[in-house]
């Protein structure tokens, strides 16, 4: 089946992406929607302009659009531009979003075409695992909920990192997949790349009580194997 995979560069979206070509999906294309409003109810904001190094890295066509960020405005304008592309489905990484997952669902519908969620539901701390076992290298460029603070930015997620989730779930309820929002990430590498992304400079803005880590410099190196 050959179909289109909603990408951020965080790492839900890229598990999502590994399992579809695992299983034999044909990737056409990597979309990403760009959103004017960093209060986007459906898309992801941080370091998007590094989106084009990610596509490199996996080696798959890019297509991007702007979005207004809107609500459902930009359900719109992600429609318009899947409808354009020649394909049979939508790859997306939802895990327990509703919101999410019913949106691509309906715009799925409406153009024919299939929704493919591999993450759905899926027990969190197990995915986690998973991306470690997989030795995806992920990086936490944005802290949105009680009990973060700026040491986690630009912080490997690792399984001391999974070990610190689990303690701020326990005290103040945080998802440790981050589905409420709580934090962001950053993939700069896993095992389908064929280059690496080296982060060479970022800048941290930090607000009292959350921040994000912008990644101002990288550099595509290709992997030894």
């Amino acid at each position: 089946m050959r179909v289109a995979a909603l990408i951020t560069g965080g790492k839900d979206s890229t598990l999502a992406l590994y399992h579809a070509l695992k299983q034999g999906l044909e990737v056409a294309y990597l979309v990403t929607m760009i959103p004017r409003r960093e209060d986007s109810w459906m898309f992801h904001s941080l370091n998007l302009h590094l989106v084009d190094y990610f596509a490199e890295a996996v080696g798959i066509p890019l297509i991007k659009a702007v979005t207004s960020g809107r609500k459902e405005e930009e359900i719109k304008d992600l429609e318009r531009l899947v409808a354009r592309l020649d394909v049979e489905g939508i790859v997306s990484g939802a895990i327990a979003s509703t919101y999410q997952k019913s949106r691509i669902e309906s715009i799925s519908r409406r153009l024919g075409l299939r929704s493919i969620t591999p993450l759905w539901l899926k027990t969190p701390i197990l995915l986690l695992n998973e991306m470690l076992q997989l030795k995806f290298e992920i990086l936490i460029v944005g802290v949105f909920a009680q009990g973060f603070d700026q040491k986690w930015l630009g912080r490997k997620l690792d399984k001391a990192a999974v070990t610190d989730l689990l303690k701020l779930q326990e005290k103040y309820g945080i998802s440790i997949v981050g589905e409420g929002g709580e934090y962001e990430t950053l993939v700069v590498d896993m095992p389908l790349f064929k280059k690496k992304i080296h982060v060479l400079e970022t800048q941290k803005f930090w607000y009292g009580e959350y921040g994000h880590l912008k990644v101002t410099k990288v550099k595509l190196k290709p992997k030894v194997n």
